[in-house]
């Protein structure tokens, strides 16, 4: 992928003004571009725009959107930290509240998440976001009921589909979303600063691009309005787009039956990695195996406080001195939580290593 990236890189420098100019070569090569992905993720092309990261769709969506003094917009306690503060922000300059839905965790139902959410909807209550896999807790979240159940209240829902693509099969057509964003450079291995934003084609000339350049005035940058404001963000390297279908061609040939094989083989390990990790530490299952990908997340202590810098400093010594490379946080009530993640490269060997470590490090288990 690399050197691909590079490929395009050498054509942009040898001649920028023809690579970058979005009414020579750039527009179709996105065009081209957002194919793929829209073929992936199950939506129409048209409804799709390219952005550099989650959480700038997560600003483009929540900025744009019609608040009004006294609107709520629900999230929850598994939301990540900076689409978090991006609906705060985008609440407060409006003066809408920020409900919080508490979903459990360990969690032993998938109902549980909506009826967590379900409780705190009320007739204020304008947009929710929710993960379709979080990301602290490594836990795939019923998006379709969720979408369905909000959609019956007339609520909007803006998922954050960061870890989804890649690490499990997404169909927007079923799913039906507001909008949906999620990273390229996660589960499809693509490069940094690559992402796309979904929404239904009725909401699309409300959302703006965080960025307003020459699309609003330029409608030859898009099949539509809501293109044209996304295509050209001003003076950008393109390529980390361009070199997905690449990306996802390789990806594809890494197993007989393509991605969907790779992200079955991906989430097999994950879970094999994890009952290892339980089995060893001696911790009961924080969740159900339907609710786990490729990611997964184990509370290790629930008894002994230990501080957010010694966590932080624990998880720097895991990485220096033992070379085990993995996140290490607090949730709720748990003292300290470790998160796995599982990939072609990964290999059973380095969960039993991992679980040595935590077994010395946390004095638990046998």
């Amino acid at each position: 992928m690399l050197d691909e990236q590079r490929r395009l890189i050498l054509q942009l420098e040898a001649d920028p003004i023809r690579f970058l100019a979005p009414e020579r070569e750039l527009l179709p090569k996105l065009d081209h571009v957002r194919q793929v992905i829209a073929r992936l993720v199950g939506a129409a092309a048209r409804d799709i725009v390219f952005v550099r990261n989650t959480t700038e769709g997560v600003s483009a969506v929540v900025r744009s959107f019609p608040f009004r003094r006294g609107d709520e917009v629900l999230i929850t306690n598994h939301g990540y930290n900076a689409c978090n503060n991006a609906v705060r922000y985008a609440a407060q300059r409006s003066g809408a509240d920020v409900v919080v839905a508490e979903v459990p965790f360990p969690i032993q139902s998938a109902d549980q998440v909506i009826e967590a959410i379900e409780d705190r909807l009320t007739d204020r209550t304008r947009l929710l976001m929710v993960d379709h896999v979080t990301s602290p807790t490594g836990l795939i979240f019923p998006v379709t009921e969720i979408v369905a159940a909000a959609r019956q209240r007339g609520v909007r829902v803006l998922i954050d589909g960061s870890h989804a693509p890649g690490m499990l099969a997404v169909d927007l057509n079923e799913i039906q979303p507001d909008y949906y964003v999620a990273n390229h450079h996660k589960w499809l291995c693509g490069p940094k600063t690559s992402a796309f934003l979904f929404a239904r084609g009725e909401l699309q000339p409300e959302v703006r691009a965080t960025a307003i350049s020459h699309g609003p005035n330029r409608p030859d940058y898009g099949e539509t309005k809501f293109q044209a404001d996304f295509s050209w963000p001003g003076t950008f390297d393109p390529t980390p787009l361009l070199v997905m279908p690449f990306t996802l061609d390789f990806l594809g040939k890494l197993h007989d039956g393509g991605i969907d094989t790779l992200m079955a083989a991906n989430r097999q390990l994950a879970l094999a990695g994890r009952r290892r990790l339980l089995n060893r530490l001696e911790i009961d299952d924080p969740a159900p195996e339907q609710m786990i990908g490729s990611l997964a997340t184990i509370p290790i202590s629930q008894s002994t406080a230990i501080g957010a810098d010694q966590v932080a400093a624990l998880q720097r010594q895991f990485a220096e001195k033992d070379r085990i490379e993995v996140p290490l946080f607090g949730f709720d009530q748990h003292s300290v939580c470790v998160r796995i993640s599982a990939q072609a490269y990964n290999h059973l060997d380095q969960f039993e290593r991992l679980g040595d470590l935590l077994q010395r490090t946390f004095r638990c288990g046998s």
